[in-house]
């Protein structure tokens, strides 16, 4: 496969069973987008949308996608943005700065969702405020 240099949106209730290349699936129901791999390596990239993680934005014909996506766990570890469709490649990060990021992506979602790392118990002692 070849690298991308564009994503046209594509609203879908959910994706299909195989992603197409140059396809952003914007699932609206399911809070979700997802999309091939901007490199061309194949691997299906899957970006939840919340205010701790991805947000969308259309203009009624491109969309963007905010913060970067950076696939840190894939082997190519590519890093890009989606600005209104355009794939903007960025610089690869260090090792530091990925860890840095995944610490701070899971302070923001702790704070959104902050019964997410306890467990049942916990919860329902949160709840029931004991």
């Amino acid at each position: 496969m070849t690298a991308t240099a564009y994503l046209r949106p594509s609203f879908v209730e959910s994706f299909p069973p195989e992603l197409e290349p140059g396809v952003l699936y914007v699932s609206i129901l399911y809070a979700t987008c997802g999309h091939l791999c901007a490199c061309g390596c194949g691997h299906e990239i899957v970006t939840p949308l919340s205010p701790a993680q991805w947000t969308l934005t259309y203009n009624g014909r491109d969309a963007s996608l905010s913060p970067s996506i950076g696939n840190w766990g894939l082997p190519c570890r590519s890093h890009y943005w989606i600005r209104e469709g355009a794939v903007r490649w960025s610089r690869r990060f260090t090792a530091r700065e990925i860890a840095d990021n995944r610490e701070r992506d899971r302070r923001d979602l702790q704070e959104l969702h902050p019964d997410t790392d306890r467990g049942p118990i916990a919860r329902l002692y949160r709840r029931l405020r004991l």
